[in-house]
């Protein structure tokens, strides 16, 4: 039996095989450490890699210890400060682990601190995220053809070499072909300890019987220990898989009531979509629509940083959504999502039609709309014909955000997972 270890090491003398299994072990407090440090920084920056710290005592490993067995009493001597069934308290300082905190005795340690790499940041930071309603129904007319393992072949690049099964081949084959060398070696050898009881070491049979068996350990010490017929190669052949299409519109009112402020705040939740939508899905396309009483189809830098301004007719937006559906994204083709930002302030008259607009030609085709007003306030007419879309619609969903700081929790709670039975 062998046993191959593989102790290369990565950048910094960092081995990922055990990094990769240290991040599996301590998922659930690394995913604590990450939320509690989001707090501490803007979104925008929210790419970056982070130092985390975890608890000394999550980390900590299990030790077996010896302890007295059987039954046994003992008598210990009385005191005048403690009667029986009084409860003592733990000493201050604790007696190790914990970390953290002065103490005027017992001993501590400080918690367990390491960096995070700005990819294993975004794994954790998107664990629990996903576009809810996706539907797998249809195929892109490009097939798409898949890389599977199928197996093992003799016939390979270096690189799909399989080394487990290299050598198991390996051995089979020299046990193959040492069996009856083996055996007939240990019979010779039977033979010539029985003639050496009985003729003297130099006779003809004897040095026969020698020269026998240094031949049949030539032949045993000549099977090679890997033999290129014993290569197998991982075998991977290409089938074709159904591809999901999916599209986002993020739709943001840049109108006169909405102050930098506002925008600021409309920019951070897009910008953590933007992110979250492109590292969560491949075959994904954005669409950035800016409207005041007009709607524009923008680039994403245009989206956001371009200062046109005016009043407020969404509806012009709503529209305008309506229409690149039509034109370019067939619902029997394409999973339609759309993220409106606004501060709700919109002409009386419109707001009526806004919610016709979703109701009869919008909801019908979508996968998902996620509406977040931002407002300090009280809502806006808007927020309340959006109610009563809400009402009528599971897969119409409405937040309020009122400051920066709970862009984040409205965020997570309209994207969370969809969990089983939900």
């Amino acid at each position: 039996m062998f046993h191959l270890i593989d102790r290369r090491l990565n950048g910094k003398n960092k081995s990922a095989v055990n990094r990769e299994r240290f991040l599996r072990r301590y998922k659930g407090q690394i995913k604590e450490a990450v939320a509690r440090a989001v707090k501490d920084r803007s979104i925008t920056d929210i790419e970056k890699g982070e130092k985390v710290s975890i608890p000394v005592r999550d980390v900590s490993e299990p030790t077996f210890g010896h302890a007295q067995g059987g039954v046994s009493e003992r008598v210990f001597p009385g005191n005048r400060e403690y009667s029986r069934g009084d409860e003592i308290d733990r000493p201050d300082g604790g007696a190790g682990g914990g970390g953290g905190g002065a103490g005027n005795g017992g001993d501590g340690e400080d918690d367990f601190a390491f960096e995070l790499s700005r990819e294993e940041f975004l794994n954790f930071f998107f664990d629990d995220l996903e576009l809810p309603h996706l539907i797998k129904t249809q195929l892109q007319q490009t097939v798409t053809m898949k890389p599977i393992r199928a197996g093992y072949t003799s016939d390979g690049t270096p690189t799909n070499i399989h080394v487990v099964r290299s050598l198991r081949s390996a051995l089979g084959r020299r046990i193959a072909l040492s069996a009856q060398p083996m055996e007939a070696l240990n019979t010779l050898q039977d033979q010539l300890d029985e003639l050496l009881e009985s003729r003297d070491e130099h006779s003809p049979e004897v040095l026969t019987l020698q020269s026998e068996i240094r031949r049949m350990k030539a032949r045993l010490a000549s099977i090679p220990f890997l033999d290129p017929f014993d290569l197998k190669y991982t075998n991977r052949v290409r089938i074709p898989m159904p591809t999901t299409q999916a599209v986002m519109f993020c739709v943001m009112d840049v109108s006169g009531s909405m102050d930098e402020e506002k925008k600021d705040i409309a920019k951070r939740f897009f910008i953590l979509l933007y992110l979250f939508l492109t590292r969560a899905y491949d075959k994904i396309e954005l669409v950035f629509i800016r409207h005041h009483t007009q709607a524009f189809e923008v680039n994403e830098d245009e989206f956001f940083h371009a200062r046109d301004t005016g009043g407020t007719v969404v509806s012009s937006a709503l529209k305008l959504v309506k229409q690149i559906v039509t034109e370019r994204y067939a619902s029997s083709d394409w999973n339609i999502y759309v993220a409106q930002a606004s501060d709700g302030d919109n002409w009386d008259s419109d707001s009526p039609y806004c919610r016709d607009l979703l109701n009869n030609d919008l909801l019908p085709y979508l996968q998902y709309y996620a509406y977040v007003e931002i407002t300090q306030g009280d809502p806006q007419n808007l927020w309340y014909e959006y109610e009563a879309v809400a009402a009528q619609h599971k897969h119409f969903a409405m937040r309020r955000i009122k400051e920066a700081a709970s862009i984040w929790p409205i965020f997570r709670d309209l994207f969370k997972k969809e969990r089983a039975g939900a």
